[in-house]
């Protein structure tokens, strides 16, 4: 938890620093791991250059309570770049406030890191994504109400009224539909819904929210693809679409589901993160 005393600025910069006692490479890409999605990580680990702290280590961090989050940030490289991944998030729904739900993000701004890759695990509200479909976001509904940035501006970490018209930036999306292509992979587009959890949503909101556009709906994510942005970097998302989401199927859903499906999908995920986080240098 980020102390009272400190800014989040100062707090992101002192954590930063602690990183790089281990890690002095420059780390320019970086992803965040969602439910079920953490094998990427655990390769990355077995680099013999890889650095792993847990989040307990790192001043500010909070502590990951839900199943599938490890709560470690390995730091490794991908075809000779270096990477830094967060393997498993805080969430809103855990009682943390935004701040601290968002403050690794700042402390990847704070070692440079310029292109983020945000996963997570999502229920499919497109009635036409079966269980395992891995979804490029092309936009997002923040539904949890509340914004990251609400407060004060501290000008060292982003301008007051940040855009968001390209927040999840449409030549990543390019690339990733490319590397997906290579693979033979059927990647699927669409809006994520962002709501604050923790209970699933009900059919009827289910039907609201594709009223309103939306192809998946999760937990997380939103924030921090927010407060990257207003950090200057460029997003790319990418949703495990691990259920259908309430109403969509007649089938109760449950946290086992989604982790069960993450592994199933492992492969085909780790090759695609493998190949697309090594071309966003920029």
């Amino acid at each position: 938890m980020i102390e009272e005393s400190n800014t989040t600025y100062e707090a992101a910069q002192h954590a930063a620093r602690i990183i790089r006692t281990r890690f002095a490479d420059d780390v320019r890409v970086a992803v965040v791991l969602g439910s079920g999605l953490g094998a990427f990580a655990d390769e990355l680990a077995n680099d013999e250059r890889a650095a792993v702290f847990s989040y307990e280590d790192i001043p500010g961090f909070a502590r990951s309570t839900v199943e599938g989050h490890a709560g470690r940030l390995v730091i490794g490289h991908v075809d000779n770049v270096a990477v830094v991944c967060l393997q498993g998030r805080f969430h809103y729904y855990e009682g943390y406030g935004l701040d601290d739900v968002t403050f690794p993000i700042r402390v990847l701004a704070a070692l440079g890191v310029k292109s983020l890759v945000l996963t997570n695990a999502a229920g499919g509200v497109n009635a036409e994504f079966a269980p395992g479909t891995l979804m490029l976001i092309t936009d997002h509904l923040n539904l949890m109400g509340v914004n990251p940035l609400r407060g004060g501006n501290d000008a060292r970490l982003g301008v007051r009224f940040p855009d968001m018209s390209n927040l999840y930036d449409e030549d990543f999306r390019r690339l990733a539909k490319d590397e997906a292509a290579a693979m033979k992979l059927d990647l699927a587009s669409g809006v994520y819904a962002g709501l604050s959890g923790p209970s699933y949503e009900t059919p009827a909101e289910i039907r609201m929210l594709r009223t309103l556009g939306a192809d998946a709906v999760g937990m997380s994510t939103v924030p921090e693809a927010i407060v990257a942005r207003h950090s200057g970097m460029r997003v790319l998302g990418i949703s495990c679409i691990t259920n259908a989401a309430a109403g969509v199927s007649d089938q109760p859903i449950n946290h086992e589901e989604v982790i069960e499906t993450g592994a199933r999908v492992r492969g085909q995920f780790t090759e695609l993160l493998r190949r697309v986080l090594g071309k966003l240098i920029y």
